[in-house]
């Protein structure tokens, strides 16, 4: 049984169920390990910069080589037993590692907030999936926060989980979420983190170079059949998608942005700290609850066209 049938199955799967709540997670674990060797590390090395550059590569050494072994050695075991046992074990490895499902709610519990009015409600809710400060944002600032998350975990959540999952199957596919938890921890510019996590960081944005260029050309792609503006997603995505810092975030953004007719990014605080960041897409219309849900249209469109075809290119090459 194949690699990209395992894989088609674990995102149907996860599209239908999600991720249940109050069951313990393989990324919970990802996490437990990054912060069990992150308080070690800057303890055992000198806390200048060179020293905590090295911790650094050595914690990311330290989670994603584990991150794709243990899977491994688990499908290896499973194998032993029966194939069958073996591919049901991928299935379920690979349904873990997509999280569309859980994008979706995870924005939509947003949308909800804001439909009744709830601004609290929903800066508690949207603190949840951003890294910036969320205690004084407007509306719009809620919305546009929680859109952007939406586009650009399209890339971070599907895309590329589906693409090193066809390559290297759930091994690969654990070992990329290990790069992406690790980003998400400890990739921060701030004084805590701004020379420990820097090869985290880096390493991310290496790894996700081709996939969130493969993820906005398919919002391109999947804008007019998901009922928004094909042409402004494509203006947007060439004009814009390189107008961030990272050198990935931009790509589903601009094109989200685009393709909605609105404007993303723009100045945001995190941890109190104001960061100027240039805008994404034109000011045509102000952003409002609505386009959440268009946006997890969007990347519902570009998943499932993502997941079918690159699943029966990697059938056909076996």
């Amino acid at each position: 049984m194949s690699v990209a049938a395992a894989v088609f199955l674990g995102f149907l799967i996860d599209c239908m169920l999600g991720d249940p709540e109050n069951l313990w997670h393989p990324i919970m674990g990802i996490g437990s390990m990054i912060s069990f060797w992150k308080k070690r590390l800057r303890k055992w090395f000198p806390d200048t910069q060179r020293g905590q550059l090295w911790a650094g590569v050595l914690l990311w050494l330290l989670v994603v080589i584990p991150s794709g072994l243990i899977p491994y050695a688990m499908l290896v075991l499973a194998g032993l037993l029966h194939p069958v046992a073996r591919f049901a074990l991928e299935t379920l490895f690979c349904w873990q590692i997509f999280a569309a499902k859980s994008l979706k709610i995870a924005a939509l519990r947003v949308y909800r907030a804001l439909k009744v009015g709830d601004l609290p409600l929903a800066r508690k809710y949207v603190s949840w999936i951003v890294g910036r400060d969320t205690a004084e944002l407007n509306e719009a600032q809620v919305t546009k926060a929680a859109v952007e998350t939406v586009a650009e975990n399209t890339s971070d959540g599907v895309i590329a989980p589906l693409c090193f999952l066809l390559i290297g199957g759930a091994p690969l596919g654990f070992a990329y979420k290990a790069v992406n938890t690790l980003d998400s921890m400890v990739g921060y510019k701030n004084e805590e983190f701004y020379y420990f996590g820097r090869f985290s960081a880096k390493m991310d944005d290496v790894w996700n170079f081709i996939p969130a260029r493969l993820s906005g050309l398919l919002f391109v792609l999947c804008a007019k059949p998901a009922g928004l503006d094909a042409k402004g997603a494509w203006k947007c995505f060439r004009r814009d998608r390189l107008q961030h810092a990272s050198p990935n975030s931009a790509q589903t953004e601009a094109a989200c942005a685009g393709a909605l007719g609105v404007q993303l990014a723009g100045d945001a605080y995190y941890f109190g700290k104001l960061y100027e960041k240039p805008t994404l897409g034109d000011d045509t219309r102000p952003i409002e609850p609505e386009d959440i849900v268009r946006t997890n249209r969007l990347m519902y469109w570009a998943s499932v066209t993502a997941v079918v075809a690159l699943c029966a290119l990697r059938a056909l090459v076996g």
